[in-house]
This record gives C-alpha cells, sequence and structure tokens, in this order.
C-alpha cells in the first residue's frame, strides 16, 4: 500500500489517497479531486505504471474532496470499476443536485478547487451495502457501510495489511500529531447512527487507520476513542449555542472561538492554527446545527 500526498492546490499532507497493487493492477482509494488528478498520475509513474494500469476506484464517499476525479479518470481509462455506496451510486451517474448543492457551498470558485467533474457512466458503478467482501485481482477487503459524516459512506479493510480507509468517519489528523478532530459538514450528520459506526471500526481491530485528511496511525483505539468523545462534545456545544441569542452567524463565531481555544490549549501554536484554518469548523457547526434542529424538529 502506498499513500499518494494529492499536494491540493500546492497543499501538502491536505488529502490523501492510497494505491493498491495486485498483479491485475493498481485499486486506488479516494482518488480526490480533478485538481490532484496529476499528482495521482506522478504517483503511478514512480512505479512504472500509467493511469491504464489503474483498475478500480475504491471511494469512501462521493464528496468532492474523496471523489471529484471519478468520472474525469473513467473517461481516460474506460477499464476502470468504481464501487461505491448505493446512495451515492446514483449521484455519480446523475451528478446535478450533488454540483448544485457543492455550488451553494463553493459557489464561483468550484472550478478552481475541484476541477472538472463527469458524470459515471451507471456500466463502471458497483454499488455497495455493507457487509461485502471484495476481491480484486486476488487482494481482499471488507466492506462495512459507515454512516454518520454521510449518509452514502463505506469503510474498506485491506486484508492483506491489516489498514482501515476510513474516509472521514474517523475525522482528521496530521502527521506528528495525537489530535483528532470532527469533520461534521452539511447535510447528513447523524450522531446516532456515528457511534455505530465507530463500533464497526472497533469490531474490525485493524492495524492501522488510513485518514483521508490525513495519513496512517497505528493506535487505532485512542485515536477513535478521543475522536468520539470529541465528536459528542462539540455536538452538545452546538446544541446549547442553538438556545443562545443571536444570528445562526454568531452562533457558528461562538462555536469556533470555544474550539479554537481548546486547540490552543492542547496544541502548539502552528499546529493550532493549522487545525483551526483547515479542518472546517464553521461548516462543522453548521452540519451539527441541522443535525440538532432535525432530531428536535
Amino acid at each position: 500500500m502506498q499513500l499518494v500526498d494529492l499536494n491540493y492546490l500546492g497543499q501538502p499532507e491536505a488529502i490523501a489517497s492510497a494505491l493498491l497493487e495486485t498483479p491485475e493492477g493498481y485499486a486506488a482509494v479516494d482518488p480526490g479531486p480533478t485538481t490532484s488528478v496529476e499528482a495521482l498520475r506522478a504517483a503511478l509513474a514512480q512505479r512504472g505504471a500509467t493511469m491504464a494500469d489503474l483498475r478500480w476506484l475504491l471511494l469512501t464517499h462521493i464528496h468532492l474532496d474523496h471523489a471529484g476525479a471519478t468520472g474525469v479518470l473513467v473517461r481516460e481509462n474506460p477499464k476502470l470499476r468504481v464501487f461505491v455506496h448505493e446512495r451515492g451510486a446514483r449521484h455519480l451517474a446523475a451528478p446535478e443536485r450533488l454540483l448544485e448543492s457543492a455550488t451553494r457551498i463553493y459557489g464561483e470558485r468550484m472550478a478552481e478547487l475541484w476541477g472538472e467533474f463527469l458524470p459515471v457512466p451507471a456500466e463502471h458503478l458497483h454499488a455497495l451495502r455493507g457487509g461485502e467482501r471484495l476481491q480484486l485481482g486476488g487482494r481482499a477487503l471488507r466492506v462495512a457501510a459507515t454512516p454518520g459524516h454521510a449518509w452514502h459512506h463505506v469503510a474498506y479493510l485491506d486484508e492483506p495489511t491489516g489498514t482501515a480507509f476510513v474516509g472521514d468517519v474517523a475525522g482528521e489528523r496530521y502527521p506528528g500529531c495525537d489530535f483528532a478532530i470532527p469533520v461534521t459538514p452539511p447535510p447528513d450528520i447523524d450522531l446516532d447512527v456515528w457511534r455505530d459506526s465507530w463500533e464497526q471500526l472497533r469490531q474490525w481491530n485493524p492495524g492501522a487507520l488510513f485518514l483521508t485528511h490525513f495519513g496512517v496511525f497505528t493506535d487505532v483505539a485512542a485515536h477513535l476513542d478521543q475522536l468520539e468523545r470529541r465528536t459528542l462534545a462539540w455536538g452538545e456545544r452546538v446544541r446549547e449555542t442553538l438556545a443562545e441569542p443571536g444570528t445562526d452567524e454568531a452562533r457558528a463565531r461562538r462555536f469556533y472561538d470555544w474550539v479554537d481555544q481548546e486547540l490552543h490549549a492542547l496544541l502548539p501554536e502552528p499546529i493550532a492554527r493549522r487545525y483551526a484554518h483547515t479542518a472546517g469548523v464553521l461548516e462543522s457547526w453548521t452540519g451539527l446545527a441541522r443535525y440538532w434542529r432535525r432530531k428536535t424538529g
């Protein structure tokens, strides 16, 4: 297994993909956005391979930073098979709603941030529900449905290495740091089902977690325990802000300041600033606020 730093928009350690080698070609886990395709191409070239040697894409979910390049890669390599949760497959085949939702968030920066997004022909899509065991060129991977961050989220356990590819369901963390931070943007955050997803990862008992943001971490139990505590604490703090006066913008800003205080209390200044600026804390307030409002009616 090779970690590929996609060097997203020139930023190292922002988005990771993974290449899995088999006798029949390569699988890529979460190929990233189209703006980072050349980094994936270069990683294959380092192994003496080309995009034609890429046989399978394993998507944890269809958010643009994880899966935005899928259609472009299929256009370049018509042999590609794409594995994705069944609730995400239809949005890859007909991406109008996905792109409309993303455009509401990113506006005129869509092309700059993510590049071209193409529909994926249905014949290339292999819909997953969770519970499958894939055989890719003789390499065995287990699949689990892991909602919480997104309803169409899955995780993959690579049996040869014991590495679990967990997308965003296990949060974000940077190399050399033991601080795990939740990722809770709208629209699908659900703390109730997220607990079950963390438990599924524990039951796998993997030797390592591969986080798209960013890296491979072997302290699996400590990471998941910390992330669960922090995610639930964030949820409670957001619930409290909803009872406070003011606008949602003001509530989100107060939540950001609360998180920022924790970051600076626990981490050196440069690392705290990095987490605060890149982890989407304001968007995380919005996702958790939507969860509580939907839950309480």
